[in-house]
Parts: C-alpha cells; structure tokens; sequence
C-alpha cells in the first residue's frame, strides 16, 4: 500500500507543478475542470446514481456549467460557497439527525455541483489575482499557500490529536477527529502564517488578517474533509473511487481543497486584498 501511494504521488506531483507553472490562464481553467470533471463522476456515486452512464453524464453537466461560466469568477459564487460550507458543518456535527436534510438524490447531486464549481472558480481566482498589499509577490504562490495551509493544519491536527484527542469533533462522522486537533491545525496553520508574514515584512496589522484568514480557512478545509466524509457514510463506502492506487479517488485528495481554495479566495474578496 505504501509503495502504490508513492508511486502514485510520483505521478501526479510532476503534473499538477506542470499545470500551474506552465498552463496559460485558459488552459489551467480547463485542466483545474478536467480535476473537477473526475471529483464529479466520484462525487455521483456518492450521491446515489447507480450506472457509469448517469455518473458521466453528471461529470459532463459540472463541465458545461463551468463551460458556461467561462474564465470570469463571479464574487457572489464564492460568497455562496462561504455560507455552504457554514451550513454544511452544522449538518456535520448534528449528523445523522439532519441527514434527512440532503438525503434524496437529486439534493445530493445539487449539492456536489455547490461544491465543485466554487471548489474550480477558487483555484482559478486565486491563481489569476494579485495581493494589493504584496503587488510583487506572484499569484501562484497563492495557490501553493492554500495547500500549504491545508498541509499544515493537517500536519497539525494529526499530532495534537495523537497527544490530546480525547473529546471527538463528529465522532458519527470520523470518529479518528477530536477537538484537540482541530485546535492543533488552526494552531500550526497560524504559525505558517506567521512565517509568511517575516518573510513578506507584513506590518503588523497585515500580520494579523494573515494569521485570521489563514485560521478561517484552515477551519474550512476541515469541514471540507468532513462533509466528504459525511457523504461517505451515509453511502456506506471508505473511498469515493480507486482511480488514484494507494490514495482512493481524486475527490479523497481534494475534500479539503474544495473547501480551502474557495474560503480563501471569498476572504481575500471580503478583506479587500483581492
């Protein structure tokens, strides 16, 4: 299992560096679509489509709705997606009483295509946008600070709930997640803004919206990881798919990036920095 993991992420790690730095605007469209294509052909099985034909004909339907939408990100899309991701962590944590909530189909369905397409309007607006107060530093690094956020809230939760977990965030959910390290990633995410607030010489005021937009959506991609999770239960099944050997499926990779790169580009909006 070790090994296909690796190799696996030997892969994919040479594509995705190559889509981001070398991918003209159009292009890195389509390829972050391509990804939210497979998340949506994984996400129908989730939603309770039981043939390939309809799962491909919902893979098809998120690509012509990004199709229709084109390259502009519309502000409200991502204002939208905060309010979603609040609500979808209510529905965590009183899961299973409120599943009757998205139970049916067609819910479920539309709820996947909440999900994807500000998960693919984030990526592409944090990828097309500048920073007002760091005009010189370049937009993909925006990008690699979403994943590095993710990373180090992950990092974080995984050993402050080694040592402390003891009281659990959705035990209905994930029973491997406490409180303590939902703590412990707010908390190292924190210090990774810290870190990127010195080396960009931020003021301190600008230190401080780092450190709390950071927080926010370090918060968020938990949920993001969460809500996957929810959906997953409720079908019965441990990976969305085994497209990615060692790893699951695509949407197991991005759960919490769906959450992230949206929240992200929604607070940059709201702070005025985007």
């Amino acid at each position: 299992m070790l090994g296909q993991r690796i190799v696996t992420a030997l892969i994919l790690l040479p594509l995705v560096l190559a889509g981001l730095f070398f991918l003209e605007s159009e292009a890195f469209s389509w390829f972050v679509a391509g990804i939210a294509a497979v998340a949506a052909w994984e996400w129908a099985r989730l939603a309770g489509l039981q043939t390939q034909p309809l799962r491909l004909i919902y893979a098809l339907a998120v690509v012509v709705l990004i199709w229709l939408l084109g390259n502009t990100v519309k502000p409200l899309m991502l204002y939208a997606a905060f309010a979603w991701w609040v609500l979808a962590f209510g529905l965590v944590l009183t899961f299973p009483a409120t599943q009757k909530i998205w139970k049916s189909v067609s819910c479920r369905l539309f709820l996947g295509v909440f999900i994807l397409l500000p998960f693919w309007a984030g990526v592409v607006f944090l990828r097309g946008t500048e920073l007002s107060p760091f005009p010189d530093l370049s937009a993909l690094w925006l990008v690699f600070y979403a994943l590095f956020v993710v990373f180090a809230a992950d990092t974080g939760a995984y050993f402050s709930g080694k040592a402390w977990g003891r009281a659990k965030l959705a035990p209905k959910v994930s029973p491997g997640k406490s409180w303590a390290g939902f703590w412990g990633g707010i908390a190292s995410s924190s210090a990774l803004a810290l870190i990127a607030g010195y080396i960009l010489d931020a003021s301190l005021s600008l230190l401080l919206q780092m450190v709390l937009v950071t927080a926010i959506t370090a918060a968020f991609s938990v949920v993001g990881d969460l809500t996957e999770s929810m959906f997953k239960r409720n079908e019965g099944v441990k990976d969305s798919s085994q497209l990615l050997p060692g790893h699951g499926g695509v949407l197991d990779r991005i759960d919490s990036l769906t959450a992230a790169f949206p929240v992200l580009a929604c607070l940059l909006l709201f702070i005025g920095w985007a």
